[in-house]
């Protein structure tokens, strides 16, 4: 079967999730797979007889101070869309001359979707932002949020729709309530799944954006060993503090760190926040300000029992987290997932019965 996947190549999330299920999909079949940004360089890497790796334009987010800056994000994107958007007007023809596919996967990726769409493909849509869409939320939970769910709502339901089947992934189970959809653990990396969650004393903490000026302070006032990522970006080896520890990124070095940290301190993304889950770490969840996929996923986190979400980290709140982990780790010590097999056993039933009902 040929195959054409698209990734969204904001944040890298997506792209570590594509990277487990094209890595399965390489062993049956042909893929050709489209994505944009950062994304790009890592996926690339996958590049095989059976697996063809082509980079696209694609929209990109500016934040600062763990903050959406949703201007500087609107002219960024004006500006490069004057010459992406004929790269892939260029590709779109490419791919249907030289591939012809049979199905398309998208993960949130528009460039995908719309080639299937305009060949009459099968669209299946496999990520984590359809559960906005496709499935009931508590009022109580959404209370506060209102109108950003309505137009988050809006634009995840118009980015993929009509899909033959949406796989969404997530930790959560709110009710479904569209057809064609089915909800599944998050897909992990495997040194993530090889792990073994080991309570240290530490805490990690995972910072996007490298000017919140205010974490140092907050983290060396609790008093507990904080091991820093993202925060110094320009750092080759471990810079120590007092109690802080600046790390520059090592992918090994950041799941041991997790594996056995006491708690995670960091934004609601969605695939770190999935890794915690699953290695049982309690987490205090600090959603970037105008992200409400992020807003959603840290009140569902904190219903959960398996951390707290918070709109800002302060020296209180932090010091309460800290507290609690305790209650947490009781919570969670029921969590259980079968690595990957569920969503990828669903897949291989849905790409057959997409190409039978062809």
């Amino acid at each position: 079967m040929k195959i054409l996947y698209g990734v969204v190549g904001e944040g890298m999330g997506h792209a570590m999730r594509s990277k487990v299920v094209l890595g399965a999909l390489a062993e049956k079949h042909e893929l050709q797979v489209v994505v944009s940004g950062r994304a790009y360089d890592y996926l690339n890497k996958l590049a095989s007889e059976h697996l063809a790796v082509n980079k696209i334009w694609g929209c990109t987010l500016i934040y600062e101070d763990n903050e959406l800056r949703k201007w500087a994000t609107v002219m960024q994107n004006v500006k490069g869309a004057l010459t992406g958007l004929p790269k892939n007007a260029r590709a779109f023809f490419q791919v249907a001359k030289n591939f012809a596919p049979d199905v398309v996967i998208s993960d949130f990726e528009s460039w995908s979707y719309l080639f299937g769409k305009s060949h009459d493909l099968p669209v299946i849509s496999i990520d984590n932002m359809q559960i906005i869409n496709r499935c009931a939320h508590d009022p109580q939970l959404l209370k506060g949020l209102e109108n950003d769910f309505r137009l988050i709502n809006a634009v995840v339901k118009g980015k993929i729709s009509g899909a033959f089947h949406y796989h969404i992934t997530t930790f959560f189970y709110p009710p479904v309530d569209k057809p064609n959809t089915s909800l599944h653990p998050p897909i992990l990396r495997p040194e993530v799944l090889a792990a073994r969650p080991e309570a240290g004393a530490h805490l990690l903490v995972y910072q996007t954006s490298t000017s919140n000026s205010t974490l140092p302070e907050i983290l060396k006032r609790s008093g507990r060993e904080c091991r820093i990522y993202g925060l110094r970006r320009d750092i080759a080896q471990d810079v120590v503090e007092g109690n802080l520890r600046y790390r520059p990124f090592s992918e090994a070095a950041f799941i041991d760190d997790l594996r056995t940290a006491t708690g995670v301190v960091a934004s609601a993304g969605f695939t770190l926040m999935g890794e915690a889950v699953y290695l049982r770490r309690p987490m205090l969840a600090v959603p970037i300000k105008g992200q409400f996929e992020q807003e959603l996923n840290a009140r569902y986190l904190e219903r959960m029992g398996y951390g707290v979400g918070d709109s800002e980290l302060t020296e209180e709140g932090l010091g309460g987290f800290i507290e609690r982990i305790p209650d947490f780790a009781r919570s969670l010590a029921d969590y259980s997932q079968d690595g990957n097999q569920d969503l990828l056993t669903a897949l291989d039933q849905t790409l057959a019965a997409a190409v039978r009902g062809q």
